[in-house]
């Protein structure tokens, strides 16, 4: 009797000394799987964070392009005013008449005034003829004709019929009076409108046929615009600096030194 009493209360100990064990060890299997899942969720908020830091040097440099896009379109805008204001404010005196301008005013190419009556009466009357006038070199009207009317083209805004009307002033008469201004306004049609490449070539060809004329110092100001305007910086900063020392004291000089300070200041940025 006793022998069947001992045996279920030694199965019953047995259980009772192998339940902690048993539980400790599915204790340990929800610990490690609850690690593993922490860990999964650690490598996905690495992975975000990656995304996030990715993202935010995007943006930077998406900033730092429209800064600098920002910055060249007002250079641009600056550039364009300056052009503008300076072929305008040329004009206006033009048209107000006032000299000043650099040789900007239609040449003045009227002739000799006669000899007086007085003067050609006691000739006769001594019995001499009247000594003739010193003949003056003028233009025919056809061609001062053709040149205002390009010019009246330039000043009215029509900058493609103008440089066509001066293209065709200097084909027709390509030494007449207005030879020099014509390439100098010719030049000047193409600068307005950005064709940078055909202004630089007429305003070397008015330097190279006529150095001495009195819109050399404007051309060769207009050559190193015309140069930084094709992006030749090295190219524009030694016209420039060549204005100042070929026609010291000039508005084309001055304007030139305020220009070539300027190119230098955006390179250093």
């Amino acid at each position: 009797m006793r022998h069947w009493l001992v045996l279920p209360v030694a199965f019953a100990a047995t259980l009772v000394v192998a339940a902690p064990a048993w539980a400790q060890r599915v204790s340990l299997a929800d610990r490690v799987a609850a690690l593993e899942a922490r860990a999964g969720d650690t490598s996905a908020n690495v992975d975000m964070l990656n995304q996030v830091n990715q993202l935010r040097q995007e943006i930077l440099a998406l900033r730092s392009q429209v800064e600098e896009l920002q910055q060249q379109n007002e250079q641009l805008k600056s550039s364009n005013r300056s052009q503008y204001l300076d072929i305008d404010g040329r004009l206006n005196r033009l048209e107000s008449g006032q000299g000043g301008g650099g040789g900007l005013e239609l040449p003045d190419l009227s002739s000799a005034p006669a000899p007086a009556a007085g003067a050609n009466a006691q000739a006769a009357r001594g019995g001499r003829d009247a000594p003739a006038a010193a003949p003056v070199a003028a233009a025919p009207a056809d061609e001062r004709a053709a040149y205002e009317q390009a010019f009246n083209a330039l000043k009215n805004g029509q900058y493609t019929d103008s440089a066509r009307l001066f293209q065709a002033f200097l084909q027709t008469y390509p030494q007449g009076s207005y030879a020099p201004n014509a390439l100098y306004w010719l030049g000047e049609s193409y600068y307005v409108t950005q064709n940078y490449a055909r202004s630089q070539e007429q305003f070397l060809s008015l330097l190279q046929r006529y150095p001495q004329s009195d819109k050399a110092p404007g051309a060769m100001l207009k050559v190193g615009l015309s140069q930084y305007g094709l992006k030749d910086l090295d190219g524009a900063e030694a016209t420039l600096a060549d204005v100042g020392k070929q026609y010291p004291g000039t508005d084309a000089a001055r304007t030139a030194a305020d220009r070539l300070r300027a190119i230098q200041l955006s390179r250093l940025r």
